[in-house]
């Protein structure tokens, strides 16, 4: 009873409600200039890059920049875009990243043809493959990766299918890397950088083929295995091995190449082989 007395003593200020009034006037007209803030931020970057993209020249280098794309994902491995065809690809390099633009029939493309990339760690190289393209200058795009600092080398995947193509990046050792696809416009977006804790080189265990030239033949051993991820390893000027799996075990390899003897009809494409993994197969 003495709690409530003193509840009920409580004197509550008359002006209280002009108060509150008055707070939540000041709270509204905060809000109101946070948004103009923010809309005058927005229109001075929007007048400031129609200016910039009016300058000859900048106009001109900021064409196949995607900075009105929409993020679609980013990754490391895996697939996006959507099916299409007839699609040509173009690149340019900015800094340490490379953009890979893609366009129709002369007018840039809203979404990237279907794509894979798969990365492989001995060597280090990201596999880059793309459905329904029909225009590729593979000499501008090797010429592009080739200028970045993190890149080791670069080769075109065999694909025996006219509607497809695909590159192989092979990477410096201990690199950073991620893939971005835009759309609106169509673009993607590789970026390098160099890991500051480079991890501790290890043996690996693959089956490997034979050398042979780049051709018919690479195309043909994947219609041959087709249930098998086969990747291939560019060792010399024109000679390629194709590779099965990166087993930590050389009992993990025995058995693969166990697996596939008894399933494929011509069984000694491949063999057994090791290496470190921040070396190249010999």
């Amino acid at each position: 009873m003495m709690k409530k007395n003193r509840y009920d003593d409580i004197h509550i200020p008359e002006q209280l409600a002009d108060v509150i009034h008055h707070a939540q006037q000041k709270a509204i007209q905060r809000k109101r200039s946070l948004r103009i803030v923010r809309y005058s931020s927005l229109i001075a970057a929007c007048i400031a890059f129609v200016l910039l993209v009016n300058i000859p020249g900048v106009a001109s280098a900021m064409s196949k920049i995607p900075v009105l794309g929409h993020i679609v994902q980013v990754l490391q491995w895996g697939q996006g875009g959507e099916i299409t065809d007839g699609a040509q690809i173009d690149t340019s390099v900015v800094q340490d990243r490379i953009q890979i633009h893609f366009s129709h029939d002369g007018k840039v493309s809203n979404r990237v043809p279907f794509y894979t990339v798969k990365h492989k760690t001995a060597p280090n190289r990201l596999i880059f493959t793309f459905e329904g393209v029909r225009t590729f200058n593979y000499d501008q795009v090797r010429k592009d990766l080739l200028a970045l600092p993190l890149v080791k080398d670069v080769y075109s995947s065999m694909i025996l299918d006219d509607s497809a193509m695909g590159f192989v990046v092979q990477l410096q050792n201990n690199v950073n890397y991620s893939v971005t696809e835009f759309e609106h416009p169509a673009s993607m977006e590789l970026t390098l950088s160099s890991n500051s804790k480079p991890a501790q080189p290890q043996k690996i265990f693959t089956l490997r083929t034979q050398p042979m030239p780049f051709g018919e033949q690479m195309g043909m051993l994947e219609e041959t295995y087709p249930q098998e991820d086969i990747s291939f390893i560019k060792i010399a000027n024109d000679q390629f091995i194709g590779v099965i799996g990166e087993y930590s075990t050389l009992e993990e390899a025995q058995s693969k190449l166990k697996q596939i003897k008894a399933q494929a009809d011509n069984n000694n494409d491949f063999q057994v082989d090791s290496w470190m993994n921040n070396e190249m197969p010999e």
